[in-house]
């Protein structure tokens, strides 16, 4: 009797056409949408700064639930992990530069929150082949908040209740600039962890 190796299962393959990467798209596919919604509205006629809400949040939604779904039902792909980040950038970012080019946003704020997330974008990218930076619970928390300071600002929402977003859009700025800084020290403490 011959000792035959064990057989090794293949490897899974999971294909390109799953749900979550369909959310990932239909993010994409939302963002001109939303951006045609906000300059028919100008940010001063209420039924389209409505529909603009909810398209932004409806796109937003996506990006919850497309990373849930990738993860629960191990559908990672290659796709996905490149083409969910720049959904989500290219939604935030449409949303915030519109809310400043209609002076419903200081543009120091954008660009701050801008630089921040294309930063850590570019810093991840850098340290790829030491390790990987995890999304961060802060992480989360700055798009979370991100996200509802946004659609408050997008709603037409009578004063004084405009202040809320105010404040939403001041704690988002913060955990925004926080959660960069952190990614900049573990980029570092990765890179120096490599070369030593």
């Amino acid at each position: 009797m011959t000792d035959e190796p064990a057989p090794v299962p293949a490897a899974r393959v999971v294909s390109l056409y799953n749900a979550a990467n369909a959310l990932t798209v239909v993010r994409i596919v939302l963002v001109p949408v939303f951006l045609f919604l906000v300059v028919v509205s100008e940010m001063t006629r209420p039924d389209w700064r409505i529909a603009a809400c909810l398209a932004f949040c409806i796109a937003s939604a996506t990006d919850f639930a497309d990373g849930w779904i990738a993860r629960r039902w191990s559908l990672v792909t290659s796709f996905g992990k490149i083409a969910d980040p720049i959904a989500d950038k290219a939604l935030t970012g449409t949303a915030l530069v519109l809310l400043s080019f209609y002076d419903a946003l200081p543009w120091w704020v954008t660009v701050t929150i801008l630089v921040r997330e294309w930063g850590v974008t570019a810093l991840r990218f850098w340290v790829i082949r030491y390790g990987v930076i995890p999304a961060s619970r802060g992480g989360k928390l700055k798009t979370g908040l991100q996200t509802v300071a946004i659609a408050w600002y997008l709603w037409p929402v009578p004063e004084p209740f405009h202040l809320v977003g105010v404040a939403l859009m001041g704690a988002a700025l913060v955990v925004t600039v926080v959660t960069g800084a952190d990614y900049v020290v573990q980029a570092l403490r990765l890179r120096r962890g490599s070369v030593s």
